[in-house]
C-alpha cells in the first residue's frame, strides 16, 4: 500500500492513539489486579501490553521481527502519558513513511480498538464515549484478514454479538471476547 492509499488509515489510527491514551488516563493503581476480557491477563498485564504496542508496531514497520508473546516492560504509573509518547512516535512514523508500508495502519487500529475496549470494560469507562469509527474500521480490517486459521492464542473464536451491539461490542465479540 502506498502513501496516497493509507491517508484515511493513518487519520483513524491517530484518533485511536488519542482515545487509548484517554482511557489509560482513567486506570488506577488499585485496579491493576482486576481480571480483564483478555484471557488470563490482569489489568496490569493488559496495560503493559497496550503501552508497549506502538513500540512493537514501529519495529514491524522497520521490517523487524516482533515476538508478541514476549512480556513487555512493566509500567508502574502514568500509563496514558507513556502510551501517548510511543503512540505519537508511531503516528509520526506513518507521516514519514514513503513508498509501500510493511504493515497496515488498520491492523494497528484494530489492535488498539480491541484493547481499548478491554481496558474500558475492565475499569468501567463508558463505551459510548469511544470513537465508533475506530472500532468500525478495525472490525472491517479483522473481518477481511482474521481468518479462523490465523486467530492463534490472541483471538478466540468469534462470539455472537447481540443485534443492538455497538461497534466496540461487535469488534470485541469478533475477537473472541465475552461481551455479556
Amino acid at each position: 500500500m502506498t502513501r496516497t492509499e493509507w491517508g484515511d488509515e493513518v487519520r483513524v489510527l491517530a484518533r485511536a492513539v488519542d482515545q487509548t491514551g484517554d482511557v489509560l488516563d482513567h486506570v488506577h493503581r488499585d485496579a491493576l489486579e482486576q481480571p480483564t476480557p483478555c484471557g488470563e491477563w490482569d489489568l496490569a498485564t493488559l496495560v503493559d501490553h497496550v503501552v508497549d504496542g506502538p513500540r512493537r508496531f514501529l519495529a514491524m514497520m522497520r521490517g523487524e521481527e516482533v515476538d508478541w508473546s514476549a512480556p513487555p516492560p512493566h509500567v508502574a504509573e502514568e500509563w496514558g502519558p507513556a502510551f501517548r509518547v510511543a503512540g505519537d512516535d508511531l503516528v509520526h512514523a506513518w507521516h514519514e513513511q514513503s513508498g509501500d508500508a510493511a504493515v497496515s495502519a488498520d491492523w494497528q487500529t484494530a489492535e488498539l480498538a480491541v484493547h481499548t475496549w478491554d481496558v474500558a470494560r475492565t475499569i468501567g469507562y463508558p463505551l459510548d464515549r469511544l470513537d465508533p469509527e475506530v472500532a468500525e474500521r478495525g472490525l472491517a480490517f479483522l473481518r477481511e484478514n482474521l481468518t479462523e486459521d490465523r486467530r492463534g492464542p490472541a483471538f478466540g473464536p468469534e462470539r455472537e454479538a447481540p443485534e443492538a451491539a455497538g461497534p466496540y461490542e461487535r469488534i470485541a465479540a469478533y475477537s473472541g471476547r465475552a461481551i455479556d
